[in-house]
């Protein structure tokens, strides 16, 4: 979606027209949906939080103010409802019940270059509840530290903890998974 594509369907989404709407759904929905999925960990409620996401876009469309892009706008939106069930369900518990993670600096990057994106995302998205968040927001959505420590309210130690045990999760299944293959 080009930036004035984005301002246009914006603008006439914000006027009530349903084709305008129906278009932001098409174009928005493939992108937003596996982005729900990586932070629901499941299907059904990844489809609800999609669901709530495009309410509460359409609901504050007129605070689209065409700065930036629209796209971009819409992504915040649908973190954001994310994240609220996640609170909700209190699902944003960190997991300190697991193991004490060790090699917290290990990378798995080279772990991962002989798995598939299908392979890596459904591993991404059995990682428990804090960690995948930590990690969704930080590795694949882009947000500092600092930023994810506001949203979740937890401290950047915090986070940045979750992070390198949600990174030696991963490489534990992905080794897991090279000895089993």
């Amino acid at each position: 979606m080009t930036a004035n594509q984005g301002q246009e369907l914006a603008e006439l989404c914000k006027r009530g027209d349903r084709k305008a709407q129906k278009a932001v759904y098409d174009l928005l929905a493939p992108k937003m949906f596996p982005l729900c999925i990586r932070y629901m960990g499941e299907r059904a409620t990844a489809e609800d939080i999609l669901q709530e996401g495009f309410v509460t876009l359409f609901s504050r469309i007129g605070s689209y103010k065409g700065e930036g892009s629209f796209e971009g706008w819409a992504r915040k939106i649908f973190v954001n409802t994310a994240l609220m069930h996640l609170r909700k369900k209190d699902a944003l518990k960190m997991s300190d019940d697991l193991d004490t993670a060790r090699n917290l600096a290990s990378d798995i990057t080279s772990q991962t270059e002989h798995i598939g994106y299908k392979e890596l995302m459904a591993l991404i998205t059995a990682l428990p509840p804090g960690f995948r968040t930590v990690f969704n927001m930080y590795v694949i959505e882009g947000y500092s530290h600092k930023e994810i420590a506001q949203a979740l309210g937890i401290t950047e130690i915090t986070s940045r903890t979750q992070l390198s045990r949600a990174r030696t999760w991963l490489q534990n299944r992905i080794k897991e998974m090279k000895r089993n293959a």
